[in-house]
């Protein structure tokens, strides 16, 4: 009990090291993905068919491989074809690497549910704007848009809590986000080795995490309500 009082500022003050990676790496990629979906699923919908099937065929391999095995295509994929590290060394690089994967990869999810929550707006109101004298995007932003946020709040939502414990696959290519910090003392980090219970805590973050964002997309649902009929 002693040695756990005395390793735990140690491993809290690593935990945090690393949640601090998994909360950027988490904010870079809704930067990211949040407006690159809303492209994507404009070139899903578009009416030009060699584009839209280009765009559905990028979707699909992206949604059907695992996120994993993206992130060790892009980060290694560069350096063993040309033989130059694309990313730069050193943790930045890996850092790099994964926000892009992680970029990449959730734009796809995301943009298939733009696509689903723009088509499920009646197509009547669309023409109704249109007899009122609006141009094509203020009935997108004033009435599409509106309706759409509504619709895919509830399915975005779960895509960016599940996010949050996909941080975690970016230690497959050595990114030392609060997992691998936890992992670290069973191997000897800091002169703790044999330590499970840092990787028990890791989970805690995780936890509290999701916690917030549940609470924060349940308000943000309340203050949409208004389109309740």
């Amino acid at each position: 009990m002693n040695g756990f009082f005395e390793q735990f500022p140690v491993v809290f003050q690593a935990l945090n090291v690393g949640f601090l990676q998994t909360l950027k790496l988490f904010g870079i990629t809704l930067l990211g993905a949040l407006p690159l979906g809303l492209v994507i699923s404009f070139g899903s919908m578009s009416k030009f068919k060699p584009l839209s099937a280009v765009v559905r065929t990028l979707v699909w391999i992206i949604r059907g491989t695992p996120l994993m095995l993206q992130l060790l295509i892009i980060f290694y994929f560069p350096g063993l074809v040309f033989g130059k590290q694309l990313w730069g060394g050193g943790e930045g690089g890996r850092f790099f690497a994964s926000a892009i994967a992680f970029i990449i990869n959730y734009a796809c999810y995301f943009s298939e549910i733009y696509r689903g929550g723009i088509q499920g707006v009646p197509h009547g109101q669309q023409e109704a704007g249109l007899v009122l004298g609006l141009s094509r995007s203020q009935i997108f932003f004033k009435i599409t848009l509106l309706q759409m946020i509504k619709r895919i709040v509830p399915p975005m939502s779960n895509e960016i809590i599940t996010l949050v414990k996909d941080t975690s696959l970016a230690r497959i290519i050595a990114l030392q986000e609060v997992i691998w910090a936890g992992q670290a003392f069973m191997k000897g980090s800091q002169g703790i080795s044999g330590a499970i219970w840092p990787l028990f805590f890791t989970g805690v973050y995780y936890l509290a995490f999701s916690g917030v964002l549940t609470l924060l997309f349940g308000w943000v649902e309340k203050k949409l309500s208004y389109f309740k009929a």
